[in-house]
């Protein structure tokens, strides 16, 4: 991948999008592909992502958060993007 290719999204999703495993159904999708970044719950039940990587990817990423995981109801998903910054390795879930 060259740098140019090379974005960030930062999403927020609402709906029923917490207890139905839906960071893990991010990690695993961001890890297919091959982007790196975060996702968490936030207080108010929504679900907050960072993601780095290849356009094409993050556009992936993007299609498949507004179809959730078996369980989940997503209504809502409001993304940016953003320059990209390098500044991750892997993928992960926060939990704080």
């Amino acid at each position: 991948m060259t740098g140019d290719n090379k974005k960030r999204i930062h999403v927020n999703i609402q709906g029923r999008v917490q207890g139905v495993g839906f960071r893990y159904f991010v990690q695993r999708k961001a890890v297919d592909y091959e982007l790196t970044g975060w996702v968490k719950n936030l207080w108010d039940r929504s679900v907050e992502l960072v993601a780095e990587g290849d356009e094409t990817g993050l556009e992936n990423l993007l299609a498949a958060v507004r179809r959730g995981p078996s369980g989940s109801n997503v209504t809502n998903v409001d993304s940016t993007w953003e320059e990209y910054q390098g500044e991750f390795e892997s993928f992960r879930i926060n939990w704080i």
